[in-house]
């Protein structure tokens, strides 16, 4: 599958749709999936502009709610993340994920789907200590709508509950996150980035760019692509996993000098609970919430290794097979001269889970993720106290019973074993999309307003099918 990675969306749709069409037929090729790494701003209407942490001059309808309408249709099947720049209200209607708009498919605040056999799992927001948890205590999702001056900003904060559940998916081959993996810049040319952004310097010399719990996750999952955007920048890293010294990677522990402004970020002037990311807490656990504790510097690419020195030192072990390895990719965002989209060939990991060739890109469920969400389900917090998570064999083992139940009341044939994740349940039999809120043009002198929390039918056909109750709006 040829599939076309984008970064930071910022609402331009339509000029992300009409680039993937000119390099179509300028390389004679067509494209089957395009993903977004948030920022993605689903914004069907003024009001939902009301629910967006950004400064006033940043909030314009673009042009979304085109595709919502019905005005226009997504040419290409689009699966999409959220920022920290979103209509918020939208996306937590559709927290479990769902169709924002025909062909364009939220992954919810965590989640993992299939695409003719690729498994794509990803984390929407970004890390922010604090709603991660406070010393000893965890975080759960205490906003309410309308949102408050610190409730519109720590929506999109991303909590322990959702790494917890994607720690325990079997490897995704893709993973789509808003923040980075914290030290993935010592997997790449970080002096060059830091040329391209040198207000960078001072957290890549501390080891604090970027989100410890999605390095944990790289970590743990190793997938085989990680994509990010966020820091509006293109960047490329790999992941060497099953280091023979048991190397891994971690932010040092002295503290990060003040921080520098990102020129190119959305800065919101009266943002004091969005406070540094170099301060927050590491949380540590058996799951890799987060990262380990030393930074592997960069390899030396000009050292000259000499192979016959092997003659003088001690017989070498047996070969071992190679390490898997995870390819990161960072895109800046939408604007003219900018690297923020990238088309990639992707096959599944195997082929026997692949779907006919020139099949149409069909979205499904992931079972296993189906079994991770209803063993969970329990620990859905909606207040700010969250009760302490099962430990890691505990959780495996709740997983492994839901998905005995998954095979058995929803899939239409029993894999053949545990490993078996066949794109056999589309998405379409249970989600259809639904508008839920008006258009532009309806909002009358309520323009300016957040408007009320609007129940979404597919959220609620979801949870029926897990037979959980709908912990959105309520209901049984």
């Amino acid at each position: 599958m040829k599939v076309a990675v984008e970064g930071c969306c910022h609402g331009e749709l339509d000029n992300i749709y009409a680039h993937i069409a000119d390099l179509e037929s300028k390389n004679e090729y067509k494209v089957d999936l395009l993903l977004i790494c948030g920022d993605f701003q689903a914004v069907r209407n003024w009001r939902d502009l009301q629910c967006m942490a950004v400064p006033d001059k940043y909030k314009q309808l673009q042009t979304f709610y085109k595709y919502y309408t019905g005005e226009k249709k997504a040419p290409i099947l689009t699966i999409v993340i959220g920022g920290n720049h979103e209509a918020s209200n939208y996306m937590w209607e559709l927290y479990h994920g769902g169709w924002l708009a025909p062909n364009i498919y939220f992954l919810g605040h965590a989640g993992c789907v299939q695409v003719n056999g690729i498994r794509i799992a990803g984390a929407s927001g970004i890390f922010k200590g604090y709603n991660f948890s406070r010393g000893m205590w965890l975080t759960g999702y205490f906003e309410t709508m309308p949102y408050d001056k610190e409730a519109i900003r720590s929506i999109y904060h991303i909590r322990e509950f959702n790494v917890r559940k994607l720690s325990l998916l079997s490897s995704p081959q893709i993973f789509l996150s808003h923040d980075w993996p914290v030290t993935i810049d010592q997997h790449g040319d970080y002096r060059t980035l830091i040329r391209q952004k040198s207000h960078f310097r001072q957290e890549i010399n501390s080891g604090t760019l970027g989100s410890p719990p999605l390095m944990g996750l790289l970590r743990t999952l190793k997938p085989e692509w990680w994509f990010s955007a966020h820091l509006h920048v293109r960047f490329e890293a790999t992941v060497v996993h099953g280091d023979p010294e048991g190397n891994a990677d971690t932010q040092p522990t002295s503290a990060a000098p003040p921080k520098v402004a990102n020129p190119d970020e959305i800065a919101i002037d009266d943002d004091e609970f969005d406070g540094d990311t170099a301060s927050a807490p590491t949380v540590t656990s058996s799951d890799a919430q987060t990262a380990s504790s030393s930074t592997k510097a960069a390899d030396n690419p000009d050292e000259i290794k000499l192979d016959d020195e092997e003659e003088d030192v001690a017989p070498q072990p047996e070969a071992q097979p190679p390490p898997s390895i995870t390819r990161f990719l960072a895109l800046d965002k939408c604007l003219p001269r900018r690297k923020f989209l990238e088309v990639i060939d992707i096959s599944p990991d195997s082929p026997t889970l692949s779907s006919p060739p020139n099949a149409p890109p069909t979205l499904s469920f992931d079972p296993e993720w189906l079994a991770i969400l209803r063993a969970f389900d329990p620990w859905f917090s909606l207040t700010r106290e969250q009760r302490p998570f099962p430990d890691e064999s505990e959780a495996r083992e709740m997983v492994n019973r839901e998905m005995a139940w998954v095979e058995q009341h929803l899939l239409r044939a029993k894999p053949q074993d545990q490993n078996d994740h066949s794109p056999m349940f589309p998405v379409s039999d249970i989600q259809q999309f639904v508008m839920t809120a008006p258009g532009p043009g309806s909002e009358g002198a309520d323009k300016f307003k957040q408007p009320p929390l609007y129940p979404n039918p597919q959220t609620d056909a979801f949870c029926k099918m897990l037979e959980i109750p709908n912990r959105i709006t309520g209901t049984v």
